[in-house]
């Protein structure tokens, strides 16, 4: 499986990370657990889902080592995409 990944580190419950994309494509904002078992296709819970219209922003839900991935997986039509992941509030 091919995606777009960024390490956000340690973040606070309520920081916001602003997504913005190039094309339709899968979000997810996932703790370090449910990145390993995302990586490894087991069932995994994230904050996201399929973005539209970009850019989209998603808060944090609690303290934690969080992670942004990016695919385009069971998308029809889905080519190359860029993307940009930053944090607006800390």
């Amino acid at each position: 499986m091919q995606f777009i990944y960024t390490d956000l580190g340690i973040r606070q419950g309520g920081d916001v990370v602003e997504v913005k994309l190039s094309a339709v494509a899968n979000v997810r904002l996932m703790d370090s657990l449910n990145l390993e078992n995302y990586k490894n296709g087991s069932k995994h819970i994230y904050t996201g889902g399929v973005v539209r219209q970009s850019p989209v922003r998603l808060t944090i839900p609690s303290l934690g080592h969080w992670h942004v991935a990016i695919d385009t997986t069971g998308l029809q039509g889905a080519g190359r995409i860029s993307a940009s992941v930053k944090v607006l509030a800390e």
